[in-house]
């Protein structure tokens, strides 16, 4: 993100407001809609979706994380993927008057449990 936005991170003096909790419930609203936003996605009893921004202040990172589970027979990578980008987008958009040059990089699945491809490390 750079260190001019790092520090409006952990000095919480970005003027849109938290930066961070409002990235993390767009991430979970996220979660839950990905099937309006994937057309081939198709709507799951999602049981958990949580999304968490850390700051990494000294390399001037923000890391962010979605777990996402459901008690159905698919795997819920779509709605993870959905949460973590859309959580990413939310910190851009709220920190983008400080800085148009973050970068949104690595989004990838971290692990998967179940579903019909089975388990995923």
């Amino acid at each position: 993100v750079g260190q001019e936005v790092a520090t409006a991170l952990a000095t919480k003096s970005v003027a849109k407001g938290d930066v961070f909790t409002v990235s993390e419930v767009a991430g979970i609203m996220a979660a839950k809609r990905t099937p309006d936003l994937l057309p081939l996605c198709h709507p799951l009893p999602l049981t958990r979706a949580t999304v968490q921004c850390t700051l990494d202040r000294e390399n001037a990172l923000v890391h962010v994380t979605a777990d996402v589970s459901c008690d159905g027979q698919t795997g819920v990578e779509m709605e993870s993927l959905a949460a973590a980008s859309t959580a990413a987008l939310c910190i851009y958009d709220m920190c983008k008057p400080i800085s148009k040059g973050i970068v949104i990089t690595n989004l990838r699945l971290l692990s998967k449990s179940g579903g019909k491809s089975g388990d995923y490390v």
